[in-house]
């Protein structure tokens, strides 16, 4: 039996919102979903051959609806971050890995 200790600082909130992740080593968009999200980091799906791995600096594009962008400005919310966690654990359910990414 594996014992897991919670490492969370921040409680995080349920949130499935369309993002897409820029990856410097493959020079590239993917483009998933968010799952939960907090001050600190947020947990995102994306697709199988997505080339991320723990440690890789990302930028997360969380794009706004026209009404928002009006509001606010601009048409996405730009935050860099550090992949901490790389889940291959419904792999050949989904297609799709969960990625844990520490906001910067």
């Amino acid at each position: 039996m594996e014992a897991l200790v919670e490492q969370r600082k921040e409680s995080r909130s349920t949130l499935s919102w369309p993002i897409s992740i820029w990856l410097p080593q493959a020079n590239r968009f993917f483009n998933g979903r968010s799952c939960n999200v907090s001050k600190t980091g947020v947990f995102v799906k994306l697709p199988l051959t997505t080339p991320v791995r723990l440690g890789h600096i990302v930028e997360l594009n969380f794009p706004r609806t026209s009404i928002l962008a009006k509001e606010k400005g601009q048409f996405a919310r730009i935050k860099k971050g550090k992949v901490v966690r790389v889940d291959r654990k419904n792999v050949l359910d989904t297609a799709e890995i969960g990625v844990g990414i520490a906001f910067k």
